[in-house]
């Protein structure tokens, strides 16, 4: 485990799981004003799980609030940091952060072997950031989990987008909290990347 500043204009720390790999996964995680960073469980699980697979895990902590427009570009900052570093890069999110997710791998210029995404939120910002229009977008194989209990966030427009992609989509019997369920959903996540890398 190693700490490294994400290079970008906004001042954006992570944690690296798994410098020797040659594939990596970059975590975006939930919301930074309702607790959520890089030591969030769900990415926390994800990380360990990836590292067993023999892929590598940048989790970050957003740069400075900016309704969603600057956690998209600290995630556009990362991947392009880690593009530089590996062979291959994937994308995970949870949440706000699986928004973000979407956001970044659907407008930056760097290949991705996969995006992965837990609980996603249908927009951020004023709604003008569509997280579920991005899916379109996304030039990647894409793996969408959710809870069918969640009632914190609206996932439904994007699981709808995620199948009508042909995407992997999981249902899982789950708030969005998805308490006692880390262990799956790390594994379900790390054998996505793992058919990828």
């Amino acid at each position: 485990m190693t700490d490294v500043a994400v290079p970008g204009a906004r001042d954006v720390r992570a944690t690296l799981d798994g410098e020797e790999a040659e594939s990596i996964v970059v975590a975006c995680p939930p919301h930074p004003r309702q607790r959520g960073h890089r030591g969030d469980p769900r990415l926390t699980a994800v990380g360990g799980a990836l590292s067993d697979e023999g892929v590598a895990c940048l989790r970050f902590d957003y740069g400075e609030w900016d309704e969603g427009y600057g956690e998209r570009e600290d995630a556009r900052n990362a991947i392009r940091w880690t593009a530089e570093r590996y062979d291959r890069v994937g994308v995970f999110g949870y949440s706000f952060g699986a928004a973000v997710a979407l956001l970044a791998a659907a407008s930056v210029e760097e290949p991705l072997g996969g995006v992965s995404v837990l609980a996603p939120a249908a927009s951020l910002g004023d709604g003008d950031l569509d997280a579920a229009g991005a899916v379109a977008e996304l030039d990647a194989p894409l793996q969408v989990l959710y809870g069918a209990r969640d009632t914190t966030v609206d996932w439904r427009p994007v699981v709808e987008a995620a199948r009508e992609a042909g995407a992997r989509v999981e249902e899982l019997p789950a708030d969005h909290f998805f308490l006692g369920k880390h262990d799956r959903i790390a594994a379900s996540v790390a054998e996505f990347f793992a058919e990828r890398f």
